[in-house]
């Protein structure tokens, strides 16, 4: 399928709003790096959440307005994982075991995307957007990494039980792939064709 691209897709409102999410970013990481008062962190940890929720409106105003792109489909999963790196990264720096939870989530990353590369191009098939397990896992780690943004001086131990949530929502949805990619390659082996998304 090919890329398709039009000059007007530049100014849609669903991908400036993308654009916005983007810009986020390195405000996000200049603030929580300067920051020096508890104010200074909850302001890092209001743009987060501006983040998110321009997030939520950038996907309805595409689905209600009809201003799905493709490089919608591109730019918008891209500024999600940039802001989430950007909190793995500032978070390494503060949190003392957090750099494990990033290696755990860069390999169930990588092996996802490898695995479902492997299932579309060899069984043909490919998943029909992200399983509600996927979207708790989600959801979950960014409680989880606002909560330490917004609050640095919380108690180690707390901290260390806030990242093995995390952790358990990450295996869980790494799991769950797992099996449905398992189901996708069972059924294009068994000539089942007729369903092409799970």
């Amino acid at each position: 399928m090919k890329f398709k691209f039009e000059l007007g897709d530049l100014i849609k409102i669903p991908n400036i709003l993308c654009y916005l999410r983007i810009l986020m970013v390195p405000l996000f990481l200049h603030i929580y790096f300067t920051a020096e008062r508890p104010q200074d962190f909850y302001l890092a940890t209001l743009v987060v959440m501006l983040s998110g929720l321009t997030d939520f409106f950038d996907g309805q105003i595409a689905r209600r307005c009809n201003m799905i792109t493709d490089l919608g489909r591109i730019i918008d999963p891209l500024a999600d994982k940039l802001m989430q790196l950007a909190m793995l990264v500032a978070l390494t720096v503060r949190v003392k075991y957090m750099y494990l939870l990033v290696i755990f989530l860069v390999l169930k990353e990588v092996i996802s995307a490898v695995t479902g590369f492997f299932v579309m191009k060899f069984a043909k098939k490919r998943l029909n957007g992200a399983k509600w397990y996927g979207k708790v896992c989600t959801a979950i780690l960014y409680v989880v990494m606002l909560a330490l943004v917004a609050f640095p001086q919380m108690e180690v131990h707390v901290q260390d039980i806030l990242l093995l949530v995390c952790a358990g929502a990450l295996m869980l949805a790494f799991v769950m792939y797992v099996r449905l990619y398992i189901i996708m390659i069972v059924d294009a082996r068994n000539g089942r064709n007729e369903k092409i998304l799970y």
